[in-house]
């Protein structure tokens, strides 16, 4: 009995699948809908997808990682020249230290040899003091002349006490201050190797992120870097602040724009100031020298140090300083344009204003 179910299960089977081959052949005919089910790949063979290799990064990821490489070298550019800056200032206040120190010590000198004509003179006299011979002289108008050249005498002698004793003060000033300035000294070199190290450690893991890169990614790089400021711009121009900006340059702003614009195509290299390379606030820097107003080296100091003003209020000339830690600055040149010097593997180029987060805005000749 279990023989013959089994048989006719089997029978059964047999049938259904007859029939659903016959569906599956007519299906185009009667109008259903068929699924079609690709036969299994095995990995390797030709035509099976290639799976990504394990940690490979996107060429947005490595552009990311790029740009925050160059930011970060932005920064310790701007700590090493500030450093920097400080280092030749408090230098070049020790030479005037050294020399004060000198001119103390020479008349100091001279003061002594003074003191001693003096005593010598006394010496001369008998060893008396000046009262005494007054009193022992035989002439009434002598005593009375004498008695004036005494207190002559004797003011003298308190005002080159006197001024013995003030130089000697300023001495010690003076070697005090000479002191403390070489320990801001050694603690500014400290901070420069610091800040060199630091940027030479992400330029070059910058560049070697570059250099890993074919030719066509390359290009592609360059061309994400493009469309974010792209964008970065279009966004910056559709809020309609262009249509506020129309304040015209001053006199000494056309000639810092000038010298600017004559920079465009040389090369950006950090800590450099011209002529044949600069970073980007060694530009801004030498463009307003040209124009006959010095300003701070550094971006942060031109900062902290410029009169600000809105950007509403923005002409050609003033500067722009970008990004929440002022590690860049460029300067605006009109029509919503600025000329900076970008990053290391760049040049001296004119870009868009909103190209970058704003900071704020100052003005060299306000």
């Amino acid at each position: 009995m279990g023989t013959v179910k089994r048989a006719r299960r089997r029978g059964a089977c047999a049938l259904t699948l007859l029939c659903a081959m016959a569906v599956l052949a007519f299906a185009p005919v009667l109008g259903l809908p068929t699924t079609a089910y690709a036969a299994p790949v095995t990995p390797g063979a030709p035509g099976a997808p290639v799976a990504p290799e394990p940690g490979t990064k996107s060429l947005e990821q490595v552009h990311k990682e790029i740009e925050d490489l160059y930011r970060q070298a932005g920064t310790a550019t701007d700590a090493y020249n500030q450093a920097e800056s400080e280092t030749k200032a408090q230098s070049e206040r020790v030479v005037e230290l050294a020399k004060l120190i000198a001119a103390g010590r020479d008349r100091i000198s001279s003061l002594k040899d003074r003191a001693g004509a003096a005593a010598r003179a006394q010496y001369r006299s008998g060893g008396l003091p000046p009262g005494a011979r007054l009193a022992l002289s035989g002439s009434p108008g002598q005593y009375l002349d004498g008695a004036d050249r005494l207190r002559q005498g004797e003011k003298a002698t308190a005002d080159l006490l006197a001024e013995l004793n003030r130089t000697q003060n300023d001495l010690q000033r003076y070697a005090k201050d000479a002191s403390e300035l070489w320990q801001k000294l050694e603690a500014n070199r400290v901070r420069q190797e610091t800040s060199k190290k630091q940027i030479e450690e992400k330029i070059k893991a910058a560049q070697e992120l570059e250099s890993k890169l074919q030719a066509e990614e390359k290009a592609r790089l360059l061309q994400l870097e493009q469309d974010a400021q792209r964008q970065a711009q279009t966004a910056w121009l559709s809020s309609g602040v262009l249509k506020e900006i129309n304040g015209t340059a001053s006199e000494a702003g056309k000639k810092a724009i000038r010298f600017a614009t004559a920079q465009v195509g040389k090369p950006y290299v950090w800590g450099a100031v011209g002529p044949e390379s600069y970073d980007c606030s060694g530009l801004t820097s030498q463009a307003w020298l040209a124009a006959g107003r010095p300003i701070p080296r550094t971006s942060q100091e031109q900062l902290r140090l410029l009169p600000k003003v809105a950007v509403k209020d923005m002409r050609p000339g003033d500067l722009i300083i970008y990004f929440d830690d002022a590690s860049h600055v460029a300067m605006y040149v009109g029509d919503g344009a600025i000329i900076h010097a970008p990053r290391p593997g760049r040049n001296v180029t004119i870009a868009g204003a909103g190209s970058m987060p704003i900071k704020a805005v100052v003005r060299p000749d306000a």
